[in-house]
């Protein structure tokens, strides 16, 4: 959409200027439940309006969705399309802002500003903006995805705030034993056994690492002008190029032949990406089972669709 015809149409919805609580998206009432989340809440439209000042914003409709923060569609002083965007404070505004910036518009959206302590950000739009996950059609799906992750994949810069993914996987090699007991062992003990060897054995032995997105699926690569795709909202960690298949290889399960059986549309999905990636077929397997059954335990109620996935990539 046009820079002009966006100003416009922004000022036919009034941004309220009073209390959200009624019009905040559906996404974003569970924050209500959590520490801190209600008066969060209540302070978005200040905190948006002072975004708005400071960049000199038109404000335009939310995007309905997000779980993490606010996004709102604006208008910039030159008639540019943007994208503000407020996450709740301790949710990795700031390493997503320096992982944007470390790409520098390569493979993914621009930065265009940041306020860390409103924990807010602004940023290119994406337009048309439809989702990778929308594309029929497998094989240039997965070609586009394989495209956008090996123009984001780069060393990282030194120093660095992002968190070690060999770290990371040490934390879940402890913790998951612990959650499986805690849910009364939802699953089977073997399972839970090769998740805990895979942080184990492939957490220690990292291969080559990069800024990985590392919540790399369909639903956050969308279609652009700049360039054909272009991956947002990254949850950013240094580790293996592998690990940030993961997401990807349970994205879109469905639509890999529709008669055919599970074990052999994920064959050739992992066909695919070896293919296009050149990684090794075991490491995103292993890989693909630590996170699922990380996810899987995550929260207060195990997620079984996880589960079955994971017992699905066991099974390969």
């Amino acid at each position: 959409m046009a820079g002009g015809h966006f100003l416009v149409q922004a000022r036919e919805w009034a941004w309220p200027r009073t209390l959200l609580e009624p019009w905040i998206p559906r996404s974003l009432a569970h924050w209500r439940s959590v520490p801190g989340g209600r008066d969060w809440l209540r302070r978005l439209p200040e905190i948006v309006d002072e975004c708005a000042a400071a960049w000199d914003l038109e404000l335009g409709k939310p995007y309905n969705g997000g779980k993490v923060g606010l996004a709102l569609r604006a208008g910039r002083a030159d008639g540019s399309p943007a994208v503000l965007k407020v996450s709740f404070p301790g949710f990795g505004a700031g390493n997503e802002a320096a992982a944007l910036a470390h790409w520098r518009g390569v493979g993914a959206v621009r930065l265009l500003e940041r306020d860390d302590e409103r924990h807010a950000l602004l940023l290119e739009r994406c337009e048309p903006g439809g989702q990778l996950s929308g594309v029929a059609d497998e094989d240039e799906a997965q070609a586009a995805a394989a495209h956008v992750l090996r123009q984001i994949w780069r060393c990282p810069p030194e120093p660095h705030p992002f968190a070690l993914l060999e770290d990371e996987t040490a934390r879940w090699e402890e913790q998951l034993p612990a959650r499986w007991k805690a849910h009364g062992g939802p699953f089977e003990r073997a399972l839970l056994d090769a998740a805990v060897a895979a942080c184990r054995d492939l957490g220690s032995d990292q291969q080559d690492a990069v800024v990985c997105h590392q919540d790399f699926h369909g639903g956050n690569v969308l279609r652009a002008t700049r360039e054909r795709w272009l991956a947002i909202d990254p949850k950013p960690v240094v580790g293996e190029r592998a690990f940030d298949t993961a997401w990807l290889l349970r994205d879109r399960r469905a639509t890999i032949g529709a008669n055919a059986h599970p074990e052999q549309r994920l064959r050739r999905r992992l066909d695919l990406l070896v293919g296009e990636l050149g990684l090794d077929r075991e490491r995103m397997l292993g890989w693909g089972i630590a996170r699922a059954v990380e996810w899987a335990l995550h929260g207060r109620r195990v997620q079984h669709g996880h589960v079955e996935f994971a017992k699905l990539l066991l099974a390969v």
